[in-house]
């Protein structure tokens, strides 16, 4: 769905419904690179402003938590150049704006399979995580070398173990404990979900999260996304009626009790 909404001076992200939990698939930055017949890291890296302004946005408009898909399971299959260069990238925006982060009362998780990454970006990640956890203001989640079949196939393997130790039972698998061995335990479904760039596909996503997520596709390119795109997204979100297996009737008694 590719939406057109503008906002208005009655439209404005501190008068609407706004989700609790954001997740967002940056995508484009690529593209956006080559219109300016400028290497792809180019567009990598004017991608992380818009990272900025998303998150400052997020935090100004009460977003509890955002989760951003830096970098998939998939990504792999890049250009080694590529790849190589975007994880010097990763390091060198982990030492930046760990910082920030922690004065702007901002928590960050990196959440996926950190062993393929080299010892010095894991020690990094870990020195950035622990610099801003006692943050208690928005939780920013950067999905890195993150696949959401991963993230079910690791939990499954840490209940099967558990089952074999005896610390729980096969009747005691439920969606509700599995949950709790995903990533994102602790942490509310994301209630929205955006990708830019144009493409209209999950990619292996949050796919055990995203079962009631509202979707939000754009055609515009990531590094291109500010806060006024983003508030476009919270206000399409915020007209939708969310049933969860419910009649529209059912939902609007409940809103109207």
């Amino acid at each position: 769905m590719t939406t057109d909404l503008q906002p208005s001076s009655s439209q404005s992200i501190t008068n609407v419904n706004v989700p609790k939990h954001i997740a967002i698939i940056m995508d484009g930055n690529g593209r956006w690179a080559k219109k300016r017949n400028k290497m792809r890291v180019f567009g990598h890296r004017a991608g992380v402003e818009a990272v900025r302004n998303v998150v400052e946005a997020c935090g100004e408009s009460g977003v509890k938590a955002l989760t951003l898909f830096a970098f998939s399971s998939e990504n792999w299959r890049r250009p080694e150049k590529e790849v190589g260069l975007l994880m010097d990238l990763f390091m060198t925006v982990l030492k930046s704006e760990a910082k920030k982060l922690k004065k702007n009362n901002v928590q960050l998780r990196v959440i996926g399979d950190l062993s393929a990454f080299s010892e010095k970006l894991q020690n990094r990640i870990a020195e950035a995580e622990e610099l801003t956890k006692d943050n208690d203001g928005l939780i920013l989640n950067i999905a890195a070398n993150y696949g959401g079949r991963w993230d079910i196939v690791n939990a499954l393997k840490k209940v099967a173990a558990d089952v074999k130790q005896g610390d729980m039972t096969v009747e005691d698998i439920s969606e509700e404990s599995l949950d709790g061995y995903l990533s994102f335990a602790g942490i509310p479904e994301p209630d929205l979900f955006i990708r830019t760039g144009g493409e209209e596909r999950i990619s292996n996503f949050l796919l055990w999260h995203l079962a009631y997520t509202e979707l939000y596709f754009t055609d515009v390119l990531w590094p291109d996304f500010d806060k006024e795109e983003l508030q476009k997204a919270i206000i399409s979100f915020s007209k939708r009626q969310r049933r969860f297996g419910r009649t529209g009737d059912q939902v609007e008694q409940e809103a109207g009790a």
